[in-house]
């Protein structure tokens, strides 16, 4: 088993000071725009809570995962090892399933019950990029192929972790476009501003992780135009964590309670988080209702 750290413990002194520099850059120097103070102090708590509060359900988590991992990873007979040129290969993999996965928490409304917790924030600063789901347990089959050809589950778990971390400081307005080759192959904060804005034309775009080349591929990617305005397109008015956590499996359950046949109760779950279904039109009550009214007359 190789012995690789958790990137994001790791890097937890680094996110704590960059967030306290961000907050002075704004006490300092607030937005030009706007003359916005950059941060909401019960926001920022409930990001923080969030983030504190995904630690402990991830570590949950974890056991059916590893499980699941591990009895895959023995099932196979392909084995890759860490070594420092397979590495980089594995982190480039892991993104591209990231992004698969991230799109997938997008489109489909039982997976976005999960995701939408990170986009529930009107603001956008390094504090948001700590509003994690307690509910992860819908991203681990995202990765299953990488444990089909023989990576480990540990060199999954580290890719995984770095990309997290390198997500942290594209989650902020203080950073504007950096030079055109690194704005064309890696997500950039001008690239996640798009990815976390409610406008029609910025929803549902920009899924990358660490590199934006995927969207680009797949034809995801938006550049930043006009300003993004944060948050849902339905925003929640809480700042309650438990609440912020499982809001949209509250919605789903009020739904299906609603749902009229078995083809709605799967759309509600399956299909996309807009989606409506066809209003159903009403039967005439009698033939006589039916008949053209030229008939009535008769």
């Amino acid at each position: 088993m190789p012995h690789l750290p958790d990137a994001v413990l790791w890097s937890i002194p680094a996110f704590l000071l960059l967030t306290a520099l961000e907050l002075v850059s704004y006490r300092l120097r607030p937005a030009e725009e706007t003359g916005d103070a950059g941060y909401e102090a019960k926001d920022a708590a409930t990001s923080i809570g969030m983030g504190a509060g995904s630690l402990v359900f991830d570590a949950l988590w974890k056991i059916p995962i590893v499980a699941a991992y591990t009895a895959l990873y023995e099932l196979t007979p392909l084995r890759i090892p860490v070594l420092w040129w397979t590495l980089p290969l594995m982190l480039l993999v892991q993104d591209f399933f990231y992004y698969w996965s991230h799109r997938g928490h997008h489109v489909i409304r039982i997976l976005w019950a999960c995701h939408v917790v990170h986009h529930s924030s009107r603001k956008f600063n390094l504090t948001t990029a700590l509003r994690q789901p307690w509910t992860t347990l819908t991203v681990w089959p995202f990765y299953l192929p990488m444990i089909a050809v023989g990576v480990h589950p540990a060199a999954v778990a580290f890719c995984s972790s770095v990309n997290l971390v390198y997500q942290f400081w594209v989650h902020t307005e203080r950073v504007r476009k950096l030079p055109r080759p690194f704005e064309y192959v890696l997500n950039t904060a001008s690239h996640h501003r798009v990815h976390h804005a409610s406008q029609g034309g910025y929803l549902d775009r920009n899924y990358g992780g660490i590199l934006i080349v995927w969207d680009r591929m797949f034809g995801s990617f938006v550049p930043e135009g006009e300003k993004p305005v944060f948050g849902l397109t339905k925003n929640i008015d809480t700042y309650n964590p438990l609440r912020v956590a499982t809001h949209e499996y509250a919605a789903i359950a009020r739904d299906l309670r609603a749902a009229r046949d078995w083809r709605e109760r799967l759309g509600r779950v399956f299909r996309g988080p807009g989606w409506q279904p066809a209003p159903r039109q009403e039967a005439p009550a009698t033939a006589a209702e039916a008949a053209p009214a030229h008939e009535h007359a008769a």
